[in-house]
């Protein structure tokens, strides 16, 4: 979808359909929705006085124009009560009108600035949000279907502002919207990809190709490569598979200097069976998305790089397979992790933090002066805090606050569990050095625990998105499958830190 910033009245534009909004609980119209509702003989008026029209959020209402306006049809759509408004419903909005105009086949659109000049909503927030909602809201993933989608996509989105000296704003707010939004996309993208199409070998071609696209240094190392490190605990999952692991590391140099200023790391279990520890059949195709925090760190660094941020990034996936088979690691092996940790292993289902371990004490090996790391990693977090909310845990507080308001900016929802020192008791092994599993209860958290022995005392904070890396409905601009979760909050936030 093209998606552009033009000067001019909404009124006077010639499209399939304009859009323009209304606030809940405000019957007496003015500005742009009066002149429209004047140049319509009153209908808007009427609709509201009928009813029809509340101005509740998402709430979409079509007119047909007759000739009345350069454009054929009118959506009144609606953004809730004006006190209530954020730039995520606004989001959202852009997606419910966008998906709305593509059932009736209406080829372009073009709409005001929503909810612009509302509390916290500047000119450049809210061309930035449409633009996200409306590539976010109208994804598709198609690239294994043979037959044509019931409806086309909208070709042309235009926002149109009356006032010129916006422009520069607008367009900025346009351009970084579909930055982050094509970002997500490209997480989706690879999540949603079955597993056959998305090994670890693929995953690499992709960073690869990625790497060329974006002018980023790129290393993949092959297992005997891994066995030189030392990557013990990352081989130990991959042995039972047919499908050689990688290990991926993508770098952005912003500046010259040698410090990188963030690590990503993001687990990449291109399919998990659990392995012997082998997981119930009902869901288990869902397990392709286990590499969901590998795309989230892969397209997060193809966005600053896009940006062209002043800041100096690594992002690593460790990436393999996690199947059951005669040469599986078992319950009851003792891994060594490339800093010499010994791990007893408890359940081979537990097996992200064992490759993460890999990836963060490989991590360790730089300058580097924070750790974020994003995994699938446990589904005691989904049973926690459902699908709305990514568990957040670390042992730095300012970087999780910054983490945490840079997803409220996203509408990305975070939450931070505590990770007290008496949680560690649970990982103790007594044939080595840790085990992979602590338990049942407190999953998420002895999880955690476990990545922190391996992050040390850099400021380190781990996302787990077990519950919000999909989605089984259509809510807002998130569409059934991968939401690329948390992928617009990690750009918010190394924006916010180059600062």
């Amino acid at each position: 979808m093209e998606i552009k910033v033009s000067t001019g009245k909404i009124e006077e534009t010639k499209a399939g359909a304009v859009v323009v909004s209304c606030f809940e609980a405000e019957t007496q119209l003015t500005g742009i929705i009066a002149t429209i509702d004047k140049a319509l003989d009153g209908a808007v008026t009427q609709l509201i006085s009928q009813g029809e029209i509340k101005g509740k959020l998402n709430e979409v209402t079509l007119i047909h124009t007759l000739g009345k306006l350069p454009a054929a049809r009118l959506i009144i759509l609606g953004l809730g009560k004006r006190s209530e408004i954020t730039k995520d419903k606004i989001r959202a909005a852009a997606a419910a009108v966008l998906r709305f105009a593509r059932q009736k086949r209406i080829p372009d659109v073009a709409a005001t600035a929503l909810g612009s000049g509302s509390t916290d909503v500047s000119t450049a927030d809210s061309a930035q949000v449409i633009t996200e909602g409306c590539l976010l809201g109208t994804y598709s993933f198609r690239r294994h279907m043979t037959v044509e989608p019931d409806y086309p996509e909208i070709k042309q989105f235009y926002i149109v502002e009356a006032d010129a000296s916006k422009l520069g704003e607008l367009e900025d707010g346009c351009r970084l919207g579909r930055i982050q939004a094509e970002a997500a996309i490209l997480a989706r993208d690879l999540v949603n990809e079955p597993s056959n199409y998305m090994t670890p070998t693929d995953m690499a071609n992709t960073a690869k190709t990625l790497a060329e696209q974006y002018g980023l240094k790129i290393n993949v190392f092959d297992s005997q490569h891994m066995h030189e490190l030392g990557m013990g605990a990352l081989l130990g999952v991959s042995q039972g598979s047919d499908q050689p692991p990688k290990f991926i590391v993508l770098r952005y140099q912003g500046n010259e200097s040698e410090k990188i200023d963030i690590a990503l790391v993001g687990k990449g279990i291109t399919f998990d069976s659990g392995g012997i520890s082998l997981k119930p059949s009902e869901g288990m195709e869902d397990m392709k998305g286990d590499m969901a925090g590998g795309a989230a760190v892969m397209a997060v660094i193809t966005a600053i790089a896009r940006l062209k941020l002043n800041i100096n990034i690594i992002a690593v996936v460790p990436t393999t397979e996690n199947m059951p088979g005669g040469r599986s690691f078992k319950p009851g092996d003792v891994l060594t992790a490339m800093n010499g940790k010994t791990i007893e292993v408890i359940s081979t289902d537990a097996e992200g933090r064992l490759i993460l371990a890999d990836a963060l004490a490989y991590i360790k090996t730089f300058p580097v002066s924070r750790i974020i790391d994003v995994a699938t990693l446990t589904g005691a977090c989904h049973i926690a805090l459902g699908d709305i909310c990514t568990g957040v845990f670390g042992n730095n507080q300012e970087l999780v606050d910054k983490i945490i308001s840079a997803g409220k900016n996203s509408g990305e929802k975070m939450w931070q569990l505590p990770m007290f020192e008496e949680y560690k008791e649970y990982n103790k092994s007594e044939v080595a050095d840790i085990k992979n599993h602590g338990g049942r209860y407190g999953g998420a958290i002895l999880a955690a625990q476990f990545l922190a022995e391996f992050a040390g005392d850099t400021p380190w904070v781990h996302l787990d998105i077990a519950g919000t890396s999909d989605t089984t409905k259509e809510r807002g601009y998130l569409i059934k499958g991968a939401t690329g979760v948390p992928v617009r909050t990690l750009i918010d936030l190394i924006i916010s830190l180059t600062k």
